[in-house]
């Protein structure tokens, strides 16, 4: 008898009353003959021969498990191993031989050569290719419009005479199993049952599920270099600057919006210019009289400190830190002896004949009172109050 799981086709020419059909009461097997392209199970897949040959021959039992090629049933067809795609989506695997995604019901198509009826129609079956169903012998008209299988992608019946796949009660002719995306053929290949019982191949799958570059719109396949900056990803040979066009890759870059820029287009395009060195300002850098300065050329123009932070004083356009400026430019107080700063005490200077005094120390030789912004006289080169060269 035949295997449960698979469907049988055959032909028998009309023979003499009495003869019995294959798989009826009352018939007998047909001369046997060169054997049909009988049921191929591609990778889990149920694959039915198309061809029918001019007579039939007594079909062995094919065992659950068991599978082989169009032209050699005897030849078991291993199932492939799972895939999975670059996003960590799996692949199914095809069903193995005997599962559950195996066909339910057995059938067997021949000629008829006795007096049988059609189950549906009433038709004589005699001398006519038939189909028998569950011990129901019926026409390949009736076949076709009752009992065949729809295909899940044209929703054509599958006939008698069709190759046909399923997998997880879904049914397919062979020309009808294809890649959603790329057309390719997909039996014996790995695929992915999708939404709306789309079928993917690998390939697809994979290119689908994956993130797109911001640069060129094409997907990322896992493997390809990338570069990845707040939530979004380029190629490598995608992230280039928007001057110079040239790939930045992993290296440094300016954010302006929407774009991005090298280090060097983005210093003569955006950055400030120093004021001494009148080079770009990248980094650092501070700010004099409304003027920007590199931390390194804004220096002590005595001792080459950097004044960045720090007190200084200015004299024609020269900067000084305020040991410098003691010991090199300033004016020394004609009563103290000591530099006149104008840092701490004693910022306010007074001047008279090319002399120059801390405000403090500009004081009555005689009294000591002191003659900031107050009248005084000046006696055989000493200073006085207006009262004390009276008494003198």
């Amino acid at each position: 008898m035949l295997a449960k799981c698979h469907r049988w086709l055959g032909f028998f020419p009309p023979q003499s009353a009495g003869a019995e059909a294959l798989g009826g009461a009352g018939c007998s097997p047909p001369p046997p003959a060169a054997p049909w392209a009988g049921p191929v199970l591609l990778a889990g897949l149920i694959f039915f021969a198309t061809r029918l040959p001019a007579i039939s021959v007594k079909a062995a039992a094919v065992q659950p498990g068991a599978g082989g090629s169009a032209l050699d049933r005897s030849s078991p067809t291993s199932c492939p191993q799972p895939q999975h795609s670059c996003t960590g989506s799996v692949l199914h695997p095809f069903p193995a031989p005997g599962s559950s995604a195996a066909r339910p019901s057995s059938y067997s198509v021949g000629t008829m050569s006795e007096r049988f009826d059609c189950h549906y129609c009433r038709d004589s079956l005699q001398g006519k290719k038939y189909v028998q169903k569950e011990g129901r012998h019926c026409c390949v008209k009736c076949f076709e419009k009752i009992c065949a299988n729809t295909c899940i992608e044209c929703k054509k019946p599958i006939g008698a005479d069709s190759k046909e796949l399923h997998f997880k009660n879904r049914y397919w002719h062979d020309s009808c199993f294809r890649c959603f995306k790329c057309y390719t053929s997909l039996v014996n290949e790995p695929f992915m049952l999708r939404e709306n019982n789309k079928v993917w191949c690998s390939n697809c799958t994979a290119t689908d599920e994956a993130p797109r570059c911001k640069g060129c719109f094409k997907p990322i396949i896992a493997g390809d270099q990338n570069v990845e900056y707040k939530k979004m990803v380029w190629h490598k040979d995608c992230f280039t600057c928007s001057q110079c066009k040239q790939v930045i890759g992993s290296g440094s870059f300016f954010p302006k919006g929407d774009e991005f820029y090298c280090v060097s287009c983005h210093e003569h395009k955006f950055a400030k210019t120093c004021a001494k060195c009148k080079n770009p300002i990248t980094s650092g850098g501070l700010t004099y009289q409304e003027q920007p300065w590199h931390s390194e050329c804004f220096i002590c123009s005595n001792c080459k400190k950097q004044l960045g932070g720090k007190r200084f004083t200015a004299v024609e356009d020269q900067f000084y830190c305020v040991e410098c400026y003691k010991e090199c430019v300033a004016k020394k107080c004609a009563g103290c002896k000591n530099p006149i700063t104008g840092f701490g005490r004693g910022t306010s200077v007074v001047n008279y004949e090319d002399e120059s005094w801390h405000d403090y120390c500009f004081k009555c030789t005689k009294c000591a009172r002191g003659l900031a912004n107050k009248r005084f006289v000046c006696h055989n080169g000493k200073i006085y109050c207006a009262e004390c060269p009276k008494r003198l």
